[in-house]
């Protein structure tokens, strides 16, 4: 598959996804935006994936947002992101745009932040699963200050992380976050030194890798559906996926490997 304006790489059962316009501060060209839905999808039906990492080329920006010069050009043109525009009205593909596709990936995804993530470079990182940040890498909820709203999935990914109050503090003043400030908040899980990010980054994704990746996915996908059901619905549909958990190779292997005290060798099957 060949990609605009993004690399695809697969090594060692972990999918490497870099937004690749470093010269934009990887901003989202329409480009990029379809390499990326169809680089997530490729990633989550690969047997071979274990662990998706989303990063950016560069050291200045993991994404500073959507292109603003491409997108007012295409506008102007009388479409928005290659939508024709019909009075105010443009209808957008949501079910292919990556905020949801990202979302509707069941594969563990690890956010690598090499800079800042402004605008919808945010929301894309705040749907990762866990974000690892460099140290001078900043979380720029800038929307307000653009007289727009996080229209990416910061409105319902934010109160979720953080609760309502820090989210209404963060979103409605458009306030830029430090590395370390976001760590704080509970937005970041670690904050490194630039030069060890990828090493990090990919030291977590081998560690999750390493274990059953059939029970990794499931224990996300109900983790997904637990933020919209009650504890009772949850319940009951966890049980229903550890039916065909308990009928895996992986699991015979994980107790086989528990009584043998040894470390299981998983297959995904």
């Amino acid at each position: 598959m060949t990609y605009r304006d993004l690399r695809y790489e697969v090594a060692d059962g972990i999918a490497t996804i870099t937004l690749d316009r470093p010269d934009h501060l990887n901003a989202i060209s329409g480009a990029m935006l379809a390499s990326f839905s169809t680089a997530f999808r490729e990633a989550d039906t690969d047997t071979g994936v274990r662990v998706i990492i989303l990063t950016g080329a560069g050291e200045r920006g993991f994404c500073s947002g959507l292109d603003l010069k491409e997108q007012g050009a295409r506008a102007g043109a009388g479409s928005l992101n290659g939508t024709a525009i019909a009075g105010a009205t443009a209808k957008f593909a949501l079910a292919a745009s990556p905020p949801v596709v990202l979302h509707q990936t069941d594969k563990p995804v690890i956010c690598a932040l090499n800079g800042a993530a402004a605008g919808y470079g945010l929301d894309l990182a705040l749907g990762c699963d866990i974000r690892v940040a460099a140290e001078h890498a900043k979380l720029a909820a800038v929307f307000t200050k653009r007289g727009v709203l996080p229209e990416s999935g910061g409105t319902w990914l934010l109160p979720r992380l953080i609760g309502w109050a820090k989210a209404a503090e963060l979103a409605f003043t458009g306030r830029t976050l430090s590395a370390r400030e976001g760590l704080e908040w509970g937005l970041v899980n670690k904050v490194v030194p630039k030069e060890s990010l990828m090493d990090e980054a990919r030291a977590l994704a081998s560690e999750i890798a390493r274990n059953a990746p059939l029970a990794v996915q499931a224990t996300k996908r109900m983790m997904r559906l637990s933020l919209d059901e009650t504890f009772e619905a949850n319940v009951h549909h966890v049980f229903l996926q550890l039916l065909p958990l308990f009928r895996s190779q992986d699991f015979t292997e994980g107790v086989k490997a528990f009584i043998e005290k040894r470390e299981p060798q998983f297959e995904g099957r």
